[in-house]
């Protein structure tokens, strides 16, 4: 994953993902309201043929697989890379075609507690990624660290909010905190990606270490002090820019009135029982009225 395309790729697949997170999350609850809203793990796709209803788990369990084989087969020639590193990485996508796996079985077999087991498998998908970020054997130091430092900000929001979720299934504030932790992982992978692997965007009086360099395991070299202290500021900018960005678009979402799925249940007062308009033409047709109006 130490290459641009190792962090757009699938920073740019975490982003998609979180955003269809964000965007069913806020639709489910505006359809069904607070006391109707339950948290979901995934959601179907809206398409007319039913073999693309599981189109997100499709696509995640693919993904996850091909991304387990560019880290473990080195594909010019071939071979098996066993590196700590690549295994580590290929660990992490091994979770997800595991989540992926276990949501297909649990949607196919139509067991209605089994929601609750594909919620376990991703607090522990989140809890193993965050492990190991923390203890990742790459060991990686100065700029390329503290970046790695902020994600794992990220995948903790996610791992606490996924855990508030099991507790609290019918929590909308809990289940939009996870869809938008998921969406912020994604835009922090996809900024590591330009930050500390295009050699233009290198923050100022820092350079690019060059690919097989055993002098450090950073991606990026700060010449002075000064400049690795401007490069970290520069970091933590980004990283607050990036949840800016996450919570406008939440925002938005949220606000949105015109949502294109908006449904009233009630639109008027609910009919009279048989009972009761008995009664009301008893009280018009009372004998006491008809006297009265033979009187008059």
């Amino acid at each position: 994953m130490g290459t641009f395309l190792g962090h757009f790729l699938p920073g740019l697949a975490f982003a998609i993902l979180g955003l269809w997170h964000t965007v069913n999350t806020v639709r489910a609850y505006k359809l069904r309201g607070a006391s109707g809203f339950r948290s979901a793990t995934w959601f179907p796709f809206p398409s007319p043929l039913r073999g693309l209803r599981r189109l997100e788990l499709y696509l995640l369990l693919s993904f996850s697989v091909l991304a387990i084989i560019d880290q473990l087969v080195d594909l010019p020639i071939l071979a098996l890379c066993l590196q700590p590193d690549s295994l580590e990485h290929a660990t992490m996508y091994l979770h997800l075609a595991v989540y992926a796996s276990v949501a297909l079985a649990a949607d196919a077999s139509g067991c209605c507690d089994a929601a609750g087991g594909v919620g376990d498998v991703v607090t522990a998908l989140a809890a193993s990624e965050l492990f190991l970020l923390r203890f990742h054997s790459a060991d990686h130091a100065e700029l390329e660290g503290h970046y790695h430092c902020l994600l794992q900000l990220a995948v903790a929001a996610s791992l606490v909010a996924t855990a508030a979720t099991a507790v609290l299934p019918r929590s909308f504030a809990v289940a939009l905190v996870r869809s938008a932790s998921v969406l912020l992982q994604g835009l922090w992978f996809v900024v590591m990606g330009f930050a500390l692997w295009v050699p233009a965007l290198v923050p100022s009086g820092c350079h690019a270490v060059e690919q097989g360099s055993v002098a450090t395991q950073s991606a990026v070299a700060c010449a002075t002090e000064e400049a690795a202290r401007r490069a970290v500021v520069m970091a933590n900018l980004q990283f607050s820019w990036a949840l800016a960005v996450v919570w406008v678009v939440t925002a938005y979402l949220c606000l949105r009135v015109d949502f294109g799925c908006l449904e009233y249940v009630q639109l008027q007062a609910p009919p009279r029982s048989p009972a009761t308009g008995m009664l009301r033409r008893r009280r018009l047709y009372s004998p006491s009225k008809s006297r009265m109006d033979e009187q008059q």
